[in-house]
This record gives structure tokens, sequence and C-alpha cells, in this order.
């Protein structure tokens, strides 16, 4: 019989919650932080590795900044995405919409015009060269207010080159509300943008219920600590509001204590409709296949419940139908 680690390989797989600068190797970052002088904890892979093993949710975000700061040229960004996309397609992860904090890069001197025509770049090579598809989520993010309206900017520029597809939020959602964002978000809607949120992370129920509101949000990025109020969990389900659920990152930062305690499978099975996703793989140690087969191993999937999954994600992307059924039908691993 094919193994579940062939049969996931496989699998034609969608990931639609994945940070593009936290997809950034070890590897990749000290290439970058090389050409850019941009000073690092260590000196070899081995030793970001150790940096990687996060001690809470500040030092996550100590390393995903600088991470962000080692992206200084077009140039960086193409290495980034370039590599992002050959790692998907050794998986068959043949869509991906990724967020990007282009608010973030703004900050730290990029030009935004330039930024997005290198991504384009990347984004045309990678799929011509992979047959892979990646499509970004530029985010805003909750503590930096000031970026929303050039996040939208931004978003609203590559969605006219094809290349972005929906508006996100993330940041710290337990010590930032959402009601700052409420224009961004209703501007977003009514200019045919599609719209997801970080919450229900680091904070509770309450913080799914106001992205729902405030935002308008879709999709649901996390959402696991719904499974604490069975009203808001009833809710999602009735309304078919897809989670984006990250079950390793989830253990990394201290969300839930091990993945035999996750409430993916409670979530499941209250009838959400819930996707798996890496978050920032190479931060925490995995990919998209790896979360499928923890996942497997954790709660006693088999095949059809690992497709059953599959199918979650492709029905939950902001994909058009004709698009959404010509990927899902691939079978053959990418080269």
């Amino acid at each position: 019989m094919e193994s579940l680690e062939a049969f996931l390989l496989r699998l034609p797989k969608a990931e639609l919650h994945v940070h593009l600068e936290g997809s950034m190797r070890p590897a990749v970052l000290l290439e970058l932080a090389r050409r850019n002088g941009v000073e690092l904890p260590a000196d070899d892979e081995e030793g970001l590795a150790r940096w990687f093993r996060f001690r809470d949710f500040d030092h996550f975000v100590q390393v995903y900044l600088t991470c962000s700061r080692a992206l200084r040229t077009p140039e960086d960004f193409q290495l980034l995405a370039a590599d992002f996309l050959a790692g998907q397609a050794r998986q068959n992860v043949l869509y991906t919409e990724a967020h990007f904090t282009i608010g973030t890069h703004l900050m730290n001197g990029a030009n935004g015009g330039e930024v997005l025509a290198a991504l384009e770049e990347a984004i045309r090579a990678g799929e011509a060269r992979h047959g892979v598809r990646l499509r970004l989520i530029p985010d805003v993010v909750r503590n930096v207010p000031a970026m929303a309206g050039a996040t939208l900017e931004w978003a609203l520029a590559g969605r006219d080159r094809g290349v972005v597809v929906a508006l996100g939020l993330s940041g710290f959602e337990a010590r930032c509300g959402n009601e700052p964002f409420r224009e961004t978000f209703a501007e977003a809607a009514r200019v045919g943008l599609h719209r997801v949120a970080h919450a229900g992370e680091h904070a509770g129920p309450a913080s799914i219920r106001s992205v729902l509101e405030v935002c308008g949000a879709e999709r649901i990025g996390h959402g696991v600590r719904a499974v604490e109020d069975p009203a808001l969990l009833s809710e999602l389900a009735g309304r078919g509001i897809p989670l984006e659920v990250c079950p390793s990152s989830n253990v990394c930062l201290g969300v839930v204590p091990d993945l035999a305690h996750h409430p993916f499978d409670a979530l499941r099975r209250a009838g959400c409709r819930v996707t798996v996703n890496s978050d920032d793989g190479p931060f925490f140690g995995t990919t998209l296949t790896d979360e499928y087969l923890r996942l497997a191993r954790t709660f006693g999937y088999g095949p059809d419940e690992l497709a059953e999954l599959a199918r979650a994600a492709w029905s939950a992307a902001f994909l058009a139908d004709a698009a959404r059924t010509d990927l899902a039908g691939r079978s053959a691993v990418s080269t």
C-alpha cells in the first residue's frame, strides 16, 4: 500500500495561510544578511535554526522583523519568492495565498512599486518553471495603523496586476483592537477585494466576532479559540466561514501545549470548514506536507480524511472556478 507520505506528496494541495517573509529559510536569510549588512545572532544555518526556537510571541516577532529587514532590493524579494515557490513545487502545493507585510518594507525604505514589480516577475517565472501559482495577501498590522492606507493602495495596485487577491489583518490581536481599520476594510469590500483576518489565536472568541463584524472577514486566520464558545462555533459552521488552521505554529507559539491538545479535530467534528496551513514553515520546522502528516498521526486520519482537508482548502481559495478545477485536478509532482 502507498505510504501516507507518498500519498500526501502526490495530493494536489493549496495553502491559504503562510507568510512570505516567514517562509525565509536560514540559508536565504544568511545570503540576504550578507548582501545587506544585517547583523544576525548566528553565522550558520544551525545557529539560526536554534534562534528560531521561539520563547514566546514577542520573540517570534523579533525574528520575523529581522528577516524583513534583510529584504532591501527588488532582487532580494525575488530571491525569497523564487526559493519559496521551488519549495512549494517540491511538495505539490500548486496554489498558495501568502500574506505579505508591505507596510514594514515601506517603513524600511523600500519602493513599493519596485517591490510589486519584482514579486510579479518572480511569481510569473515560478508559474512558468514549476507550474505552481502564488497570489499575495498584503496585510495591515494592527499595531501599525498608520500604514493601513498605504497597504490597501499597494493591494489594489497588485490586484490590478493579477497578483493580489485579498487584504489581510495581522499583528497583536490581544493588545490592539480592530475598530481603527473598519473603513479600510469597508473600502476593500467596496472595490471587490477579498478580506481575511488573523483572530482567535492569542485572543479569544471575541476577537473572531470582532473581525467578522468590523472587517467583514471572509476567512479567519487561525480561529482555533472559537472552540471556547459553542455559539460562535455554531455560527462559523452555519455560515461556512473557513478557518486557516496552523497546528505546529499554535504549538510553537504556546496557543496549545502540544498537538494532542489541539482543537483541530474538535473544530472539524463541529462542522467548521478547517484548512491546513504552515504559517511560517522554516520558523516552526515544518512544511504544509508535514502538517498534514502530523495531523494524520495525531488524530488517526487516513487518505480519505486528508483528501477531504485538501478539498476544503481548494474550496476556500480565492480562485475562479475554472482555475480551481484545473489546479485541484492535477496529480503529478511539479519539478
